[in-house]
């Protein structure tokens, strides 16, 4: 066997092995009674944005795309989500302090009036994830009424 032959089937063999070692899912498959939805009750049309746009990385229930299942893509799909949860989880919100809430919150907005959040990285492969403007301003005067009756506590 020649040596392009050989380092063909050692790539394919190392793709296969690595198929067996998975993350473990983000799914939980109960929403938290501490959930920034059940703490702040936003209208319906709040919570569509966050669900479609925020939840799948920043929540305990991930809905997986096809591609998760397949290494490396599921390992980095992992990483992303484990790094959004630690920058915030929306399952746990009403767990946190009202300083790291009203810090969040704060975050949230600029983030997405800067056009950081969603990733782009995650509304290229989810073109429902993307925010347009009307949703943008929408979901920042939400954040701004939240934050504002967080203030007044």
């Amino acid at each position: 066997m020649n040596r392009r032959k050989a380092i063909i089937l050692g790539v394919l063999g190392a793709f296969i092995i690595i198929q067996f070692f998975r993350p473990d899912r983000n799914q939980t498959g109960q929403v938290s009674d501490q959930s920034m939805m059940r703490l702040y009750h936003p209208p319906d049309s709040i919570t569509h944005i966050i669900k479609q746009s925020c939840m799948n990385c920043h929540s305990n229930n991930t809905e997986y795309p096809w591609y998760a299942d397949v290494q490396p893509s599921g390992w980095w799909l992992d990483y992303h989500i484990r790094k959004g949860k630690e920058e915030v989880n929306l399952d746990e919100f009403a767990g946190y302090s009202d300083r790291r809430k009203l810090s969040k919150l704060r975050s949230m907005k600029s983030q997405v009036r800067d056009g950081d959040m969603p990733l782009r990285s995650y509304t290229w492969m989810h073109k429902d994830a993307r925010l347009s403007d009307a949703q943008k301003t929408q979901l920042i005067s939400w954040l701004d009424k939240t934050i504002d009756s967080l203030n007044q506590q």
